[in-house]
């Protein structure tokens, strides 16, 4: 999760899904060029070092400490925990969330490839507190808070908190949370949170099932909110346009959270909603040089080309 402009993937990003497969079922014994084993726990790593809120007591991360403790107490909501951005004191609800669909995205894929690594847990404990903080954050079924900044009292957006270099522990600004709703409609970030809260079911179907079905229905209404009160979160948390602006639009978000709806619950009315609305919402049926944060297009098409059994070509039609 970081601050930028779109990151453009080479034209051999259609070779990538491949690339991941072959680097997680190649034998970590046998790689002797490349300890990946060692590349997934940094990765892992990171996110631990970027966690807000209480900190664990297996946190391993041992310079970091609690944190953020009062987010949300102004606005009269706990808003404790999440991860920070990059190293920042800004917790942007967006790129977190895409970062948590992924995260699941990747346990789901190469489980049991991640667990030989020794490393199931920690990815496990990494989504789980993304998708904890998501719980918090989606207060009703109409309202999710987006985001939570250092508020100085000459500056709302992020500057002030890049010219600083401390620690969030050391944290003396108040902070303020931005929120939206049926009146301040921001469907990318419910479509993006709901994708990251289906996925993450599937992750902790077997293993919690109670928290998969809460994850569950948390995506449930969040996809229904943005589908109903349609509109670009960056119209309604202006804040975030220099940082997180959302250049794609909301529709790849819409069928993003539609089609991880439909892989874990296997109800035909999700998939029904991707179909019909596929060409409408565009971005499915030709070529997409980009997939970030911002643009879900190409993930759309390498998760529909997994999940859907109709030919490929009439989801595309």
């Amino acid at each position: 999760m970081e601050e930028q402009n779109h990151r453009q993937i080479p034209r051999f990003a259609r070779h990538c899904y491949l690339f991941l497969f072959s680097v997680f079922t190649v034998s970590l014994a046998t790689a002797q060029a490349f300890d990946y084993g060692d590349a997934l726990t940094k990765s892992l790593l990171y996110f631990e070092s970027q966690r807000s809120g209480r900190l664990p007591y297996n946190q391993r991360v041992t310079w970091r400490d609690h944190s953020g403790l009062t987010d949300g107490l102004e606005q009269g909501v706990d808003l404790v925990g999440g991860y920070y951005d990059a190293g920042d004191h800004v917790k942007f609800g967006l790129p977190m969330a895409f970062t948590v669909t992924m995260l699941s995205w990747g346990v789901i894929e190469f489980r049991d490839q991640i667990a030989d690594a020794g490393e199931l847990e920690h990815a496990l404990e990494a989504i789980k507190w993304g998708t904890d903080y998501f719980i918090k954050a989606h207060t009703s079924p109409n309202v999710l808070w987006a985001e939570v900044v250092p508020f100085p009292k000459l500056s709302s957006d992020g500057d002030t908190d890049h010219y600083c270099w401390q620690r969030p522990e050391d944290m003396t600004t108040s902070r303020r949370a931005y929120k939206i709703d049926e009146n301040n409609p921001g469907s990318d970030l419910a479509g993006e949170t709901a994708a990251a809260m289906a996925a993450a079911s599937i992750v902790f179907k077997k293993t919690n099932p109670h928290y998969s079905h809460l994850l569950l229905h948390h995506a449930q209404e969040l996809l229904e909110f943005g589908d109903k009160h349609r509109g670009k979160y960056d119209g309604s948390v202006g804040v975030v346009k220099r940082y997180y602006a959302s250049v794609s639009g909301f529709m790849d978000e819409l069928l993003w959270a539609a089609l991880w709806l439909y892989e874990a619950t296997d109800k035909e009315d999700y998939l029904n909603y991707v179909i019909s609305k596929a060409h409408c919402f565009g971005g499915i049926g030709w070529a997409i040089s980009e997939f970030s944060w911002d643009v879900k297009y190409a993930g759309l098409q390498v998760l529909a080309s997994k999940v859907i059994s109709l030919p490929l070509v009439i989801f595309m039609q």
